[in-house]
C-alpha cells in the first residue's frame, strides 16, 4: 500500500493526469506546462500474474515480464503510444491498461451501474469463472453457427425465388434430349420432307438416264466394255481399263438399285414434317432465350441449371443439419445458463450480507442491498438473465437501483466495499484510490484505512488521501509539494522516511503548527 499526500493545490492531479495519458486517454495540450517541448510519460508493470501472453501474441507485441507503456506528445499536438517500444494505437493501449490498473474515484464509480461489472462481482463470489468461461466459448460457437444458418437460409430463400423458374427452364431443355450432333441430321430430314416431290422427279430422271434402252448409261457402259474387251485381246496392257470400266458398271448397277429403293420408300409425310419443323423452331427459340448460338452452349446452359437445382437441394439439407447443430448448442447453453443462475442466486444474499457488514463500519449502518436477476428468452454475454443491484440507504426505504438513490459519497464507499470483497476472490489489477475518502472522518476514516490495508495484502494499492488515518496505513508514503525556483513553480514528489512521515501526519492532524499532541498522535497512528 502506497499513500500519496500533499496540500490542496500541491499538484496531485499532475500524477493522475500523467497516469491517464499513459493508460490511453486522449491528450490535451492545455495540461502541459511547456507545450513547446515533447512530453514523455512512461510506466512499468510486472505482468507475470495477468495471463496476457495471448493478448501480446494477438497484436504482435513482445511479451516481457516487466512491460513498459510509453506515451509521447509532441508540440504539434500529436501523440504516439508504445508497448515495449512497439508503436500501438490508443485502443490497444487502453485495452491493455484496463487489466493492469484501476483508477477508483468518485467520477469512476459509474462502472457499478453497468451490467457487465455487476455480473463480474457476483460471479466472482459465486465461483462462476469456469462455468462462465465455458458459456462464453459455447456462446461464440452458437453465434457462429447462427451466422452460418442465417447465411445459408438467405441463400436458400433467394434460390427458392427462382427455383420454380429454373426447374421449368431445365425441364424444357431436358425434354429436347439435346446432343452435340443433333442439328445436322434434323435439318437434313426437314429439307428432305419439305422437297419430296422434287426429289422424286430427280430420282426418276436419274433412274431413266441409267437404264434407258437405247442411250442409257448401262447400255453405254456395256458397249464400252465390249470395245475394251476387244482391245485387251490385242494387247494385255489394256486389261486395266477393262477392269475399271467393269467396276464402274457394277457400281452403276448398285446405284440404280439404291435409287429405285429410295424412290420406293420416299413419300410425303406432312405430320412428321410439322413435328420436326416445330422441334427445329423450338431449338432456335431456345438459342434466342438463352442467348447462345450453338447446341453445345445450350447443353452447357442445361447443365448449369441442373447444378443450381442440386445446390438448392444441398442448401435445404445443410439447413437441416445446421438446425440440428443449433438445437444442440442451444440446449447446452440453456444448461450452462441455468447453472450460472443457480450459483448466482445462492451467492446473491452472501454478497449483500458482506457488503452490508463492510458498509455499516463506514457509517452506513442501515444500508441494505438486494440483487435482482431477471430471466430473458435470449442469450446474453453472461447468460440468459439481466442483473440489477438495488440499494436502500435508510430503514423503511424502498429498494431502488443504486444509480438512482446513492449519493457520490455513498457510491465511493459501496464501490470500496465491493472491491474489498472482490480482492478475496479475484486477482485484481493495481488500484488507485483518488481521494475517495473526501468528506469522512473519525471511525469511518479508520475503517476505510483498514479496508485499503486489507486489500493491499493481495494486490497493489495506491491511495491519494487527505486523511492521516489512511496515510498511516501505507507501507510507503510519498509527499507531493511545490517548490519555487526563481519565477518558476515546480511540483515535486518524494518518498518520506519515518521521521518525515510523523511530521506529515502531524500536520495533517493539526495543520501548520506541529504540536506535541499531534506528533504523539501521529506516532500512535504509525504504530
Amino acid at each position: 500500500m502506497t499513500c500519496i499526500t500533499g496540500e490542496t493545490g500541491a499538484g496531485k492531479s499532475i500524477l493522475m493526469g500523467g497516469l491517464g495519458l499513459v493508460l490511453g486517454k486522449r491528450a490535451d495540450m492545455s495540461i502541459l506546462k511547456d507545450d513547446k517541448k515533447k512530453c514523455v510519460i512512461e510506466a512499468s508493470f510486472l505482468i507475470d500474474n495477468y495471463n496476457l501472453q495471448s493478448f501480446f501474441e494477438a497484436f504482435g507485441l513482445d511479451y516481457e515480464a516487466e512491460t513498459f507503456l510509453r506515451r509521447e506528445i509532441i508540440p504539434t499536438g500529436k501523440s504516439r503510444a508504445f508497448i515495449n517500444d512497439t508503436p500501438v494505437n490508443l485502443d490497444i493501449l487502453s485495452r491493455l491498461s484496463e487489466v493492469l490498473i484501476d483508477v477508483h474515484s468518485q467520477s469512476e464509480n459509474q462502472s457499478l451501474f453497468k451490467n457487465e461489472y455487476q455480473f463480474l462481482v457476483l460471479d466472482a463470489i459465486a465461483g462462476n469463472q469456469d462455468t462462465l468461461k465455458e458459456y462464453k466459448n459455447k456462446l461464440s460457437e452458437y453465434q457462429n453457427i447462427q451466422k452460418d444458418y442465417d447465411h445459408i437460409k438467405k441463400l436458400n430463400e433467394e434460390a427458392a425465388k427462382v427455383q420454380d423458374y429454373n426447374q421449368f427452364l431445365y425441364d424444357e431443355l431436358t425434354s429436347e434430349k439435346l446432343t452435340p450432333d443433333m442439328l445436322i441430321p434434323l435439318e437434313e430430314e426437314i429439307d428432305q420432307l419439305s422437297n419430296v416431290e422434287a426429289i422424286q422427279q430427280y430420282l426418276s430422271k436419274s433412274i431413266h438416264l441409267i437404264e434407258e434402252e437405247q442411250v442409257g448409261l448401262l447400255t453405254q457402259f456395256s458397249s464400252l466394255n465390249s470395245l475394251l474387251n476387244e482391245a485387251v485381246s490385242k494387247s494385255k496392257n489394256l486389261s486395266i481399263f477393262h477392269e475399271r470400266t467393269n467396276s464402274l458398271s457394277i457400281e452403276l448397277r448398285d446405284i440404280l438399285d439404291d435409287l429405285i429403293s429410295k424412290q420406293e420408300t420416299l413419300e410425303s409425310n406432312p405430320a412428321l414434317l410439322e413435328i420436326l419443323s416445330n422441334r427445329w423452331d423450338k431449338i432456335q427459340n431456345l438459342f434466342q432465350k438463352h442467348q447462345v448460338d450453338n447446341i453445345q452452349d445450350l447443353i452447357q446452359v442445361r447443365d448449369n441449371l441442373e447444378k443450381k437445382l442440386e445446390e438448392t437441394r444441398d442448401l435445404e439439407q445443410k439447413i437441416n443439419v445446421i438446425e440440428g447443430r443449433l438445437a444442440e448448442s442451444k440446449e447446452l447453453l440453456d444448461g450452462l445458463s441455468k447453472q450460472l443462475h443457480q450459483n448466482r442466486r445462492e451467492a446473491s444474499p452472501k454478497l449483500c450480507d458482506q457488503m452490508e457488514q463492510i458498509i455499516s463500519k463506514m457509517g452506513m449502518q442501515n444500508a441494505k442491498f438486494r440483487i435482482d436477476l431477471t430471466s430473458v428468452d435470449y442469450f446474453l454475454s453472461n447468460g440468459k438473465e439481466q442483473i440489477d443491484f438495488l440499494f436502500s440507504a435508510n430503514l423503511g426505504s424502498d429498494f431502488k437501483p443504486i444509480k438512482k438513490v446513492a449519493s457520490g459519497g455513498e457510491m465511493s464507499r459501496i464501490m470500496l466495499s465491493i472491491k474489498a470483497i472482490l480482492s478475496r476472490f479475484k486477482h485484481l489489477p493495481s488500484i488507485v484510490f483518488d481521494e475517495i475518502d473526501t468528506g469522512v472522518s473519525g471511525p469511518v476514516s479508520n475503517e476505510i484505512a483498514n479496508i485499503m490495508a486489507y486489500m493491499s495484502e493481495n494486490m497493489q494499492v495506491f491511495t491519494i488521501t487527505h486523511l492521516p488515518q489512511v496515510a498511516a496505513k501505507g507501507k510507503q508514503h510519498f509527499l507531493v509539494y511545490k517548490e519555487v525556483r526563481g519565477n518558476t513553480t515546480m511540483t515535486k514528489l518524494r518518498e518520506l522516511n519515518q521521521e518525515e512521515r510523523i511530521k506529515e501526519l502531524a500536520q495533517m492532524l493539526s495543520g501548520e503548527e506541529l504540536t506535541r499532541t499531534a506528533l504523539d498522535h501521529a506516532k500512535q497512528l504509525l504504530n
